[in-house]
């Protein structure tokens, strides 16, 4: 049996139970980590170190967990929730409205909105935290990032809007080849039915958008909230009065904006000038 290193005490609820259960569902089979590490095609020291909590298990792992164990079912259902727990703690609240709602809008100020990000768009910008990301939370956070974008083809489909500053749309994150491919991904995006982006076009001098970005969600119940964040602290609203303000808002910064396929025109302006 693989030497069992001490829990890490700070790995989150979700992690620790899942860890529990993988444990006891192992040794119920009796199953060595080795043993079990290789009906699973990973190694005994990666079971343990889901084991132990030092890595929060993949949804490869779980899958292959899973069937190796036979488990019925128990570990796959983990993977929404251990999902959740890969965004920091201040982001979680917004995710799971998100990933429910019947339509998500956001204003870009500085950079594109994160369902919109390429993988190589979205590791650049997160490798510019400070202070700095160790790699296994980079990756970690680049992977909650993608996995947002399960809203696009969710049945129901969810609408989703973006107005983005032409200055967001500007800086080159990452550099020309990420910008280059990350340009090519808005217009693809924007090819969907249920996709709408706009420009906030930097010779706008003024418009209502200029207090700050913003997320709105309509939720399943038809009910609508914002989501306002800075440098790492969020504010989830949902007093009637006060959304219905940045609902307003929102609209007259739509109205400001460059139409749909003028926007698209701007973006692609915007790659062949690399």
């Amino acid at each position: 049996m693989m030497p069992q290193a001490k829990k890490k005490p700070s790995a989150p609820p979700t992690v620790q139970y899942f860890a529990a259960v993988l444990r006891i569902l192992r040794e119920h089979a009796g199953l060595t980590q080795e043993e079990l590490g290789k009906l699973m095609n990973y190694t005994g020291s990666a079971v343990s170190a889901v084991e132990t909590c030092a890595k929060p298990p993949t949804d490869e792992f779980i899958d292959a967990a899973e069937k190796a164990l036979d488990a019925g079912g128990i570990l796959r259902a983990a993977i929404g929730f251990l999902r959740l727990e890969r965004y920091p703690e201040f982001f979680q609240g917004f995710v799971q409205l998100e990933q429910e709602a019947l339509s998500v809008s956001s204003y870009c100020t500085q950079v594109i909105d994160g369902l919109l990000q390429t993988e190589e768009y979205a590791r650049a910008l997160l490798q510019s935290n400070y202070p700095p990301f160790e790699q296994d939370e980079l990756e970690q956070l680049v992977t909650a990032r993608m996995d947002r974008k399960a809203l696009f083809d969710r049945k129901p489909m969810a609408l989703v809007h973006a107005v983005i500053e032409e200055s967001a749309l500007r800086r080159l994150i990452g550099g020309t080849g990420v910008m280059h491919n990350q340009y090519e991904h808005l217009v693809t995006c924007a090819t969907r039915s249920n996709v709408t982006l706009q420009v906030m076009p930097s010779t706008r001098a003024t418009h209502a958008g200029l207090r700050g970005p913003m997320k709105l969600i309509e939720t399943p119940d038809e009910t609508s909230v914002a989501y306002l964040e800075n440098h790492g602290e969020s504010i989830l609203v949902s007093k009637p009065d006060k959304v219905g303000t940045l609902v307003r808002r929102y609209a007259m910064i739509r109205t400001q904006a460059l139409g749909p396929e003028e926007s698209v025109n701007v973006i692609e302006r915007l790659m062949g000038e690399l």
